[in-house]
C-alpha cells in the first residue's frame, strides 16, 4: 500500500476487522433500541481521531445536524479508498463508523455496487432516527458514493 497522506486513514478497525455484516449481527442480538444505540455509540469512540487540520470547510458534510468531517484517500496501487469520518456528536460518530463499516478500505466498485439502503433497512435504521439524523447519514452516503463514482 502507498503510504497515505493522513495516517489516521489507514488506522481503524472500520472496513476490515468490522464489516457491516459483524454490525447486523450484533445489532440484532439485541432487544430494545436502547442497547442498540449504546452499542451505535461504543463503536463511535472506535473510530480514529482526525487532525484539526483535516476538520476544514472542505471536509466538512453539509447536511449533517452535527458538524461532521470526511476525509478521503485513494490508493491508486491497490485500487482502495481510505476514509475518515470525525464528528463532536457521540450518536453521529457511531453512525458514521456503521457508514465507515461499509464503505472504508473498499474498490469505488464495491462502494458503488453496495446497497446501502438494503442494510439500512436490515438494521432498521432510520426508524429509530430523527428525520435530521436520517438526513445527515444520507448526506454522508452521498458524498462517499460521490468521490467513489470520481475515481471509479
Amino acid at each position: 500500500m502507498n503510504k497515505l497522506a493522513i495516517p489516521a486513514l489507514s488506522n481503524g478497525p472500520f472496513g476490515t476487522e468490522i464489516k457491516s455484516t459483524d454490525i447486523a449481527d450484533t445489532l440484532s442480538f439485541f432487544d430494545d433500541w436502547e442497547d442498540r444505540y449504546r452499542y451505535i455509540i461504543d463503536l463511535g469512540k472506535e473510530l480514529t481521531t482526525l487532525p484539526t487540520s483535516c476538520r476544514t470547510d472542505e471536509n466538512l458534510i453539509i447536511g449533517c445536524q452535527s458538524q461532521v468531517w470526511l476525509v478521503c484517500e485513494y490508493d491508486k496501487t491497490n485500487n482502495l479508498l481510505f476514509m475518515a469520518v470525525d464528528s463532536e456528536a457521540l450518536i453521529v460518530k457511531g453512525l458514521a463508523a456503521i457508514v465507515l463499516s461499509a464503505f472504508n478500505k473498499k474498490t469505488p466498485q464495491q462502494i458503488t455496487d453496495f446497497n446501502i439502503d438494503a442494510f439500512f433497512t436490515d438494521i432498521d435504521l432510520f426508524n429509530h432516527l430523527s428525520s435530521m439524523r436520517g438526513n445527515g447519514l444520507r448526506a454522508m452516503v452521498s458524498k462517499i458514493l460521490y468521490l467513489a463514482k470520481n475515481y471509479g
